[in-house]
């Protein structure tokens, strides 16, 4: 027990020790999946796609190469969206938050005087504070973009190796059957997860930027862009989504209209599509409990900031099914999962 105990305690220490290599990687790793994910869905619904037959290579070459592309170039389309339209209006809200901070500490005096209570601006949360540490966190992994991109690069052109390298290391077929199921299992999984929470993300967004640009609230597109992001983060990503823009309206409104139309639109969205859309179209997919869904997030969070808290759930799900597939382990996929029901266990 001791021995598991300080085995356990090296690896969170090694994990955080190692941060500055294995967040880029894990960028690196998330990025490559989701252009092969994207590049798979294309390869669907190109018509041409009987050139990957084994027996003109050629052609079949260039078409795996094309739909790569093509799902890389769909990524750079939505970053190069991100720079040109939602960048410049980010930057004009940075340089506002002082004087949203000054429009706070007002805020909270004229409520103390009339309610009648001390107040103390101290206890006010620095917006321009959290919006640093946030840019700066967001600065670190973008300084690394170089380090991902030699990371990414090796992947795909190593990737046509994978197979002739996982049959070399489980050489007994049924433990190689068994680990292609565990790794069918995460992929399958991890997909639909994207899936689904990309399209709802998106939904929400736009459906968030309609309904903020037609009340009138200064850059709607930016709480519409956080809004998207903030949605692969559970829990707090709603919080934070819905809780800036309102916030924002708050302060800057003549009247309370706005700031309570505001919120009702955008707790409303998040209601339907977070709460009632979402577990309904990924079913039993993610049967995850809640509680370790929010412990999985302080954790990463804790270890490896925003980049943590963004990939607490996929970390979380593969976990969740490798565990379940070993008779040491499946006390924690128990614990993991929402009802106590887990993946049946492939014999070796």
């Amino acid at each position: 027990m001791s021995n598991g105990l300080i085995l356990f305690v090296g690896v969170i220490f090694l994990l955080w020790l190692g941060r500055t290599i294995f967040i880029p990687l894990l960028v690196a790793t998330f990025l490559w999946y989701l252009i092969n994910a994207i590049s798979a869905y294309y390869r669907k619904v190109f018509p041409f796609n009987r050139s990957r037959d084994s027996k003109y290579p050629i052609p079949a070459r260039v078409f795996d190469w094309t739909s790569n592309i093509l799902a890389a170039a769909t990524i750079g389309g939505a970053i190069y969206l991100f720079i040109t339209q939602i960048r410049p209006m980010s930057e004009e809200l940075i340089a506002g938050l002082p004087a949203m901070q000054a429009r706070i500490v007002t805020l909270g005096e004229f409520l103390s005087a009339r309610l009648g209570f001390k107040f103390d601006a101290s206890l006010i949360p620095n917006v321009s504070k959290i919006a640093t540490n946030v840019g700066m966190s967001a600065a670190s992994i973008a300084t690394s973009i170089g380090m991902i991109v030699v990371y990414m690069l090796f992947m795909f052109v190593e990737q046509s190796t994978f197979n002739r390298k996982f049959a070399s290391m489980f050489p007994n077929k049924r433990q190689s059957k068994k680990m292609r199921y565990i790794i069918s299992s995460i992929d399958t999984n991890m997909k639909k997860y994207l899936f689904v929470k990309t399209f709802i993300s998106a939904v929400t967004g736009i459906l968030s930027y309609i309904w903020l640009r037609s009340l009138g609230l200064e850059f709607a597109g930016v709480w519409a862009f956080i809004v998207f992001i903030t949605s692969y983060i559970p829990t707090i990503g709603a919080i934070v989504a819905c809780g800036l823009p309102i916030l924002y309206s708050l302060i800057n409104a003549p009247t309370l209209q706005q700031p309570i139309l505001v919120a009702t639109g955008l707790i409303t969205l998040q209601i339907i599509f977070g709460n009632i859309l979402e577990p309904k179209l990924t079913g039993k997919t993610l049967n995850l409990s809640t509680l370790a869904i929010l412990i999985n997030l302080v954790f990463w969070g804790m270890l490896w900031g925003i980049a943590g808290m963004f990939f607490s759930v996929p970390l979380l799900v593969a976990t969740f099914i490798i565990t379940a597939q070993f008779d040491s382990t499946r006390w924690i996929a128990v614990l993991l999962s929402a009802d106590g029901k887990i993946p049946d266990k492939r014999e070796e």
